[in-house]
């Protein structure tokens, strides 16, 4: 069967959170659902991010979360595909692909100048697939952090 994706609403927000919390465990982050859920309600109510979910059939099978960003020198906006997930039972079965074209179905709709993401360096897997669908490294610029707490 094949994904469908849609965009989430805030009556997915119990579908949504459990998931998000599974995002986390993957990055290394302690199980913590109520975080989860206060997360994730939180980008819902705001309006501060676009959640497309994948099901297949009545299952919810993954997940990403889109963040609004702007390009000041092109005065437009971009969008930022921050959280990618699927299922494990779900993997190599095509799912993150329709994940990321509906992301970038959506950008564009929108209007964006671009869609930009980020991951761990040791992450071959999704960098092979990213390369596959026609994303490229972009980092010619030296990016810097300044943490905060």
């Amino acid at each position: 069967m094949t994904a469908t994706i849609r965009k989430a609403t805030p009556d997915d927000l119990d579908t949504v959170a459990p998931l998000f919390d599974l995002y986390r465990v993957f990055y290394g982050k302690p199980s913590d659902p109520a975080l989860a859920r206060d997360f994730i309600q939180a980008r819902m109510a705001r309006n501060e991010s676009v959640i497309l979910l994948a099901e297949i059939g009545r299952d919810t099978v993954g997940f990403t979360q889109l963040y609004p960003a702007f390009s000041s020198v092109s005065a437009t906006r971009t969008w930022i595909l921050n959280d990618l997930l699927v299922v494990p039972e779900a993997r190599r079965s095509g799912v993150a692909r329709a994940l990321l074209v509906a992301a970038a179905d959506f950008a564009r709709d929108d209007g964006a100048l671009r869609l930009e993401l980020e991951t761990d360096h040791d992450n071959a897997t999704a960098q092979a697939l990213y390369h596959a669908m026609g994303w490229t490294a972009y980092d010619g610029t030296l990016r810097f952090r300044l943490p905060l707490r």
